[in-house]
């Protein structure tokens, strides 16, 4: 189950059966188990999306090539996967200038919910109030529109992770995580300060201004775990410790990074080794939050390390964390940017771990289209305005993006489905194994 919960990160809600070139591949037996037939379930809507993948040149062909020739003059090509024809693709299928249609199971690094040119969210897309959002784009924290308190609740807050009722909307995962961690860091120092109400010092202000002690905290990090990914932004980069292509040349804090569990497979057979393996982590952890010489304010865990390999763990280490981090006080920012959104048979990933208390933070980006980070308690709130703040302060055309995401979502009972369609697809992949 929980190596099919990556698969499931990946890919679009909006999700076929495989093609009958992978069907050729898997035993009868095992295809038999799918109780739909391909083109039963091939669309949401008719004639959406293509019956399956046509290829007519290689890839790229000869008109993609031109064009990225064209493109690299101006901008820098050399990670470029395949050169996309977005009028074309549709659903699950995703096009190129030569014609050539293939199944997308990446679906822009996880970040498409629910299908290329879907007929809902192009709908959306044309209502007045997107239109509004587009053409006036509001300094959030200034300027909200008079109506931002409903797009917040009809959407975002919505399908707000349980005990967490309030938002801080951002442009991007990474963005996302960098604010989560000044918050923490804010109100570390708002408690030992003694409270909001307690003014800063004239050192504290004076040494701000030099990057110095106390007002520029030198003795906080955050906590992360290796083989993580965060983001690309300073305090996010200094918590990535997945590739080293990531941080080169970049100057880092000095946070400290824990070992995340590396569980044996099959999880039947080596139960006591990953409990051993999950009670080392942990103990690592309480380790470095007692005694690291840059003391931890909170810790960012990813549900399933993504980018980093697909690594997991069981939701009794991730109570076990949330049990350290309450016990030391220390904050729980849980890192969904690639794992939420319905992908894991849960709206949240984290909702698998029933944890007794709501992690104090929680990120979100990707699938979601826009992206912030969710939190209950209101003092995480900075105790002055403009500490926690940019011009645009997220995006309302965005907001109503994942409003009408969400109300897809719900419409086609997408992620029930998807925890009843990986029931399936595990066990296709161990009767190939």
């Amino acid at each position: 189950m929980m190596a099919s919960r990556a698969l499931r990160g990946r890919s679009s809600l909006l999700r076929s059966v495989p093609s009958s070139a992978t069907r050729a591949a898997v035993p009868l037996e095992a295809r038999r188990r799918f109780s739909c037939s391909t083109r039963k379930m091939s669309s949401f809507y008719s004639s959406w999306e293509p019956e399956g993948p046509s290829v007519k040149t290689e890839i790229p062909g000869p008109k993609a090539k031109a064009e990225i020739a064209e493109l690299n003059e101006v901008f820098d090509t050399r990670s470029l996967n395949m050169l996309t024809d977005y009028y074309k693709s549709a659903g699950n299928y995703i096009a190129d200038p030569d014609g050539n249609i293939l199944l997308d199971v990446y679906a822009q690094i996880a970040s498409i919910p629910v299908g290329y040119n879907n007929p809902s969210l192009i709908k959306a897309a044309q209502s007045p109030q997107m239109i509004q959002g587009l053409i006036n784009r509001p300094a959030l924290g200034n300027f909200p529109p008079h109506d931002w308190a409903d797009v917040l609740k009809a959407g975002i807050l919505k399908v707000a992770p349980k005990g967490l009722n309030q938002v801080f909307t951002a442009m991007a995962g990474s963005d996302a995580n960098e604010t989560a961690y000044k918050a923490a860091f804010m109100y570390r120092r708002q408690q030992e300060r003694g409270g909001a109400h307690v003014e800063f010092t004239e050192e504290e202000i004076s040494s701000a201004m030099l990057n110095q002690s106390p007002g520029a905290s030198q003795n906080l990090s955050i906590l992360s775990f290796k083989t993580g990914f965060h983001g690309r932004l300073f305090g996010s980069l200094s918590t990535t410790r997945s590739k080293p292509i990531h941080k080169l040349d970049i100057p880092a804090f000095d946070w400290p990074q824990a070992t995340f569990p590396k569980l044996k497979y099959p999880l039947d057979q080596h139960v006591k080794e990953n409990e051993a393996a999950e009670k080392a982590a942990l103990d690592e952890v309480e380790h470095l939050i007692k005694n690291y010489h840059v003391p931890p304010c909170a810790v960012v865990v990813e549900p399933i390390q993504s980018e980093g390999g697909d690594n997991h763990a069981s939701p009794a280490f991730f109570r076990g964390l949330r049990e350290i981090t309450k016990r030391n006080n220390v904050l729980l920012i849980v890192d969904e940017v690639q794992t939420g959104v319905g992908a894991t048979g849960k709206f949240w990933a984290h909702e698998h771990w029933d944890l007794p208390t709501p992690p104090d933070m929680v990120t979100f980006s990707k699938k979601a289209q826009t992206a912030g980070y969710y939190f209950g308690n209101p003092e995480l709130r900075p105790n002055k305005p403009y500490r926690q703040f940019n011009t645009w302060m997220g995006d309302p055309a965005r907001a109503l993006l994942f409003k009408g995401i969400i109300e897809e979502i719900e419409k086609f009972g997408l992620v029930e489905r998807t925890a009843k369609l990986v029931e399936a697809l595990e066990r296709v992949i161990k009767s190939l194994q």
